[in-house]
């Protein structure tokens, strides 16, 4: 048996160290550790409620508009208040303009590039990728950085800046829009949609989305020429390198609704095991019984009552990362959760087949790709141009909020308490403190601590590529991670 630490991880958002055990060429045991603390729950201590604002996008700069919006909700949560139905749809076109912008460069820049590494060099499919997708020199960068740079020219017209955007409010957004910015944002997402169907999908969006079941997709991976379709190379990297076998868990998988329209998200809220079953969020708890965190006498707390008091000599702990659970259950966030939960036939049927795995999660995440641009071409047609775009309320003096959201990465949610018109209490659950958290007090792994288990280790690997892929298959955020 031999111990390795892996890390820091290049192409993560953020600090990542993976300590690992190795038996016979496979992981037999792992601890993921964030090794920076960053504290804006305290930060957040004594301010002015509103000024949540300001200080919860720069959490990250790659998904701050997650961060806004989930900040608003328990804002307005706190207000009760609804907000406008045109400054709705806005959210949701800025949201899915992030999230979607997040896919494309996970897809093309954080996780590819590893296919393109040395080590596979006598694989016979080396040469397509290594020319496609090889670091800084892959023709895939010509094509997808322009593509998402003109996407992105959305956030400009609805938020005014990307990142770290003040638009988006309680009650809407701060401005409406002009009839020819509504035209404009259609142009935008028309063309980026061109751009996926040429590039990523070498076909319509509707066939993608159409796609539903695992025999479905097989008939599509014939017809399709692997010349015009990165999805297509993928999918045979996939089988090559039997990415379905890597990287699973036992966890469930959860969502909390995203894009709400009236009430009702484009994709379903809940928890998935075997069946679909309601989330309560009541049950909730946060433990710190391996982080360096001050430790909780009466034990796991839910947010409401959380505390966020570092210590970094606590007995056991290993990250600074809490351990989420849900009913004292270990969860999977992210696309794939996303997508099962909210019932996608090709989805479910992948994880009935092989559970949650490296290949699956990515599959989600291309799916939903391309169910979110077509979507957002709806939403674009509802925009009305000089229609109201925010409610406005006034903010009690005590009151508590709660925010949950969809980011790209999976289930975001920001609880709020205000005593004497200030912010008494603040705490943030991100997706990767779900993906990444350390043991519980029953010794339970989290959710990559299990993935990583029975990674294969190659004879000579200093940073097995095995464990590269798992880990960049959840696409982490460490800096929202540790908040």
């Amino acid at each position: 048996m031999s111990r390795r630490i892996i890390g820091p991880f290049n192409r993560v958002e953020g600090d990542l160290e993976v300590q690992l055990e190795i038996n016979d060429g496979q992981v037999t045991n792992a601890w993921v550790v964030s090794p920076l603390y960053r504290g804006f729950e305290q930060i957040l201590l004594g301010k002015d409620p509103m000024d949540a604002l300001i200080y919860t996008p720069r959490i990250c700069g790659i998904c701050s508009v997650s961060q806004s919006v989930a900040a608003a909700l328990a804002l307005a949560d706190a207000q009760g208040l609804e907000p406008a139905m045109q400054g709705q749809i806005a959210i949701n076109l800025i949201l899915a303009n992030e999230n979607v912008a997040d896919h494309l460069t996970h897809f093309y820049l954080f996780f590819m590039p590893d296919f393109a590494r040395d080590i596979y060099q006598k694989e016979p499919w080396y040469p397509a990728i290594e020319r496609r997708f090889k670091a800084v020199r892959g023709t895939a960068i010509n094509d997808v950085l322009p593509a998402r740079s003109d996407f992105l020219h959305l956030m400009g017209i609805l938020a005014g800046k990307w990142p770290h955007s003040l638009a988006i409010q309680p009650g809407g957004t701060t401005r409406s829009i002009e009839a020819q910015e509504k035209t404009r944002i259609q142009a935008i997402i028309y063309h980026f949609r061109r751009f996926l169907e040429r590039s990523l999908y070498g076909d319509r969006l509707e066939t993608i989305v159409g796609l539903n079941s695992i025999h479905e997709l097989e008939n599509w991976l014939d017809k399709t020429s692997a010349a015009n379709a990165d999805f297509h190379l993928f999918l045979e990297l996939s089988k090559t390198l039997e990415l379905d076998a890597i990287g699973k868990t036992s966890a469930d998988f959860m969502s909390y609704g995203a894009y709400h329209e009236q009430g009702n998200p484009l994709f379903s809220r809940g928890i998935w095991s075997s069946v679909a079953r309601p989330l309560d969020p009541a049950m909730i708890r946060e433990d710190v019984s391996h982080s360096w965190m001050t430790r909780q006498p009466d034990g796991p707390r839910h947010p409401w009552r959380g505390e966020t008091r570092p210590d970094p000599d606590a007995g056991d702990g290993y990250t600074w990362c809490k351990a989420p659970r849900l009913d004292g259950q270990v969860i999977e966030v992210g696309a794939l959760a996303r997508q099962v939960v909210d019932g996608h036939a090709l989805i479910r049927e992948l994880v009935a087949t092989s559970g949650g795995n490296v290949r699956n999660r990515v599959i989600a995440r291309l799916l939903e790709v391309a169910r979110v641009v077509l979507k957002m071409e709806e939403w674009a047609r509802a925009l009305q141009p000089r229609a109201l775009f925010c409610q406005q309320s006034v903010l009690p003096d005590e009151a508590q909020g709660c925010g949950m959201v969809e980011a790209a990465r999976g289930s975001l949610g920001h609880w709020l308490s205000i005593k004497h018109g200030r912010i008494d209490n603040y705490q943030i659950i991100a997706p990767t403190t779900w993906n990444f958290s350390p043991r519980d007090a029953h010794g339970k792994r989290g959710a990559l601590e299990q993935a990583l288990i029975g990674a294969p280790v190659r004879e000579g690997e200093k940073d097995p590529v095995a464990v590269q892929h798992i880990v960049r298959s959840f696409d982490p955020c460490m800096v929202c991670t540790v908040h």
